[in-house]
């Protein structure tokens, strides 16, 4: 049995920056949805988003039948989370608040089986028998090639990882890095305004950090502007929306016209 390419795999291969949606709602309907709308990437939001295990389960297995590189980003860079998340089957992961190269070293710890001795080192428990990840068995040699099924990717989104930034994109097993400015701007002192200049600064140096290092980097960035400068300046891919902002401004819009208060030429 065959597994998806991993995120490691689309970066490598794509000819254009990568664009992503969020599932940050746990629906499964709504992960196949934005799955198959087109967008390269759905990020899975086990974070902020109301989503247990089983939830999860059941997104992945909604999202597989499309052409969409699906990431699962976990609560923390808790190796026990981390192991449980890979077990269903997910093939990437986004680890939030990596803010120095030992968190980015520990996330990769956390994803990778322990090699034979002398190679790689890895603390994943090894239960793929019993998971999804290798199919219950039926992915051959899933254990010794499981680098092979599995990227990791971190989360810059604190002033102390845009300053590290280089040494974390460095970090061997760190596939590729993600730009939070919502958090970043939290952590410089501006909560909830990531458009003051200093924290598009702030991810425009991160941006040239990692490209720098030679890692591919993303940005989370809903406003078309966002999107349009983290592009110019070598974003490898973009996340636009989100499946809950989606339906709230389309909710609000749909009713918006008919909700307005009417202008005495329509009370005759």
């Amino acid at each position: 049995m065959t597994l998806k390419p991993t995120f490691r795999h689309a970066l490598a291969e794509a000819t254009a920056p990568l664009v992503g949606l969020w599932n940050a709602s746990g629906s499964p309907v709504a992960a196949e949805l934005m799955a198959g709308s087109g967008a390269d990437l759905l990020l899975v939001d086990g974070e902020h988003g109301p989503i247990e295990l089983r939830d999860l389960l059941h997104i992945l297995q909604a999202s597989e039948a499309y052409p969409v590189t699906t990431l699962v980003r976990v609560a923390s860079n808790d190796p026990v989370r981390i192991k449980q998340v890979l077990d269903l089957g997910a093939q990437n992961i986004i680890v939030p608040m990596v803010s120095t190269a030992a968190d980015a070293e520990a996330a990769v710890l956390a994803a990778r089986y322990p090699g034979g001795a002398g190679e790689r080192a890895g603390t994943r428990g090894i239960g793929s028998a019993l998971a999804r990840s290798a199919r219950w068995g039926r992915a051959a040699g899933y254990v010794a090639n499981a680098d092979q099924h599995v990227s990791v990717t971190v989360q810059i989104e604190t002033a102390d990882a845009v300053a590290n930034a280089a040494e974390i994109a460095a970090v061997d097993g760190v596939d590729a890095l993600f730009i939070g400015p919502a958090d970043l701007a939290g952590s410089m002192g501006y909560p909830g305004r990531p458009g003051e200049q200093a924290v598009v600064d702030a991810v425009d140096a991160a941006i040239d950090a990692v490209r720098a290092a030679g890692k591919p980097v993303g940005v989370n960035a809903f406003a078309e502007a966002d999107q349009d400068r983290v592009l110019a300046r070598g974003a490898s891919f973009v996340f636009v929306a989100a499946d809950v902002s989606l339906m709230a401004r389309g909710s609000e819009a749909a009713v918006a016209r008919l909700k307005q208060p009417r202008g005495e030429a329509d009370s005759y």
